[in-house]
């Protein structure tokens, strides 16, 4: 909790929060982090996670390989964990069993990715859904978010947000239904949200701004490669740190309504992204961040 905390609507969480994408071993653009981990080392990190402070965990149903399925694994970590975890999830794309991306759903659809999401935590409601869109070009989110809301008034959701979204479709959102957070990508090497102004239209309406690829940017969800950024690298040093947990410092000192869910399956980097809140960036080290990048 060493970088603070935000409220989704009434839950309370930590900045620094866990993106389970990675527990299954196969990024969802056909990138490999190798075979996934056993289950029950799966179970051991996120509890280890847990112990570390962090209580917010991000996953969705497409999150899956041949052998393993996020939300399996989240659930079954909380199913044996007995502290309060909140579990955010996206709906909107989906994948047949072979993987392949489906597109969109239509609105009608909906209910079942949620019900799915039920269904594969082990729970009887979410506490966070994304309507995540798919493509640049999505015209509207009125009529998807308006079944997200009735579906909160079931009870089936406690909060809404929305995720891979332009500007004017948080406007638009908001005249629909409550959102409590935004979900894009974001980071030291990819800023088309500072560009846009997302983050800023958050933070005036009281909305978190949840990063992906705060780590990775442009790299998206290829695996860890050697920094190359000088900047990175002499910030790093100066701290003791590693690059990546600079990276991570950069994204929480943007402002407090931005968060960040770094995900990892070894229990070394989990530490180090959990130690990164506790980084104190200074002025100039900002500056020279916020700089051109120069090649180490």
């Amino acid at each position: 909790m060493a970088a603070g905390t935000w409220d989704f609507g009434d839950t309370e969480v930590g900045r620094i929060g866990y993106g389970a994408m990675r527990l299954t071993g196969n990024g969802m653009r056909g990138n490999s982090d190798g075979p996934p981990v056993d289950r029950g080392a799966a179970v051991r990190l996120l509890h280890q996670a847990f112990d570390g402070g962090v209580n917010h965990v991000d996953t969705a149903a497409f999150y899956f390989s041949p052998l393993r399925s996020a939300n399996e694994l989240v659930g079954r970590a909380l199913a044996s964990w007995r502290g309060e975890v909140a579990v955010a999830t996206k709906v909107g794309p989906s994948r047949d069993a072979a993987g392949e991306w489906q597109g969109m759903a239509r609105p009608d659809r909906l209910r079942g990715q949620v019900e799915e999401n039920l269904r594969q935590l082990g729970r009887d409601h979410l506490d966070l859904v994304y309507l995540r869109c798919v493509g640049a070009d999505t015209p509207s989110v009125a009529e998807h978010l308006g079944v997200l809301a009735a579906l909160r008034e079931e009870g089936l959701i406690r909060h809404l947000g929305l995720s891979a979204v332009r500007p004017e479709h948080v406007v638009e959102a908001l005249g629909v239904a409550p959102l409590v957070a935004v979900q894009n990508a974001y980071g030291l090497d990819e800023r088309r949200a500072d560009a846009n102004g997302l983050i800023d239209l958050c933070g005036a309406r009281g909305l978190a701004f949840v990063p992906f690829f705060a780590i990775s940017g442009t790299r998206r969800e290829a695996a860890a490669t050697a920094e190359t950024d000088a900047r990175v690298r002499a910030v790093a040093a100066a701290h003791d740190a590693t690059p990546a947990q600079i990276r991570l410092a950069w994204t929480l000192h943007r402002a407090p309504h931005v968060l960040a869910i770094p995900g990892t399956r070894d229990p070394a980097h989990l530490a180090q992204n959990i130690a990164a809140a506790s980084i104190r960036l200074t002025p100039a080290e900002l500056q020279l961040l916020n700089s051109p990048p120069t090649e180490a």
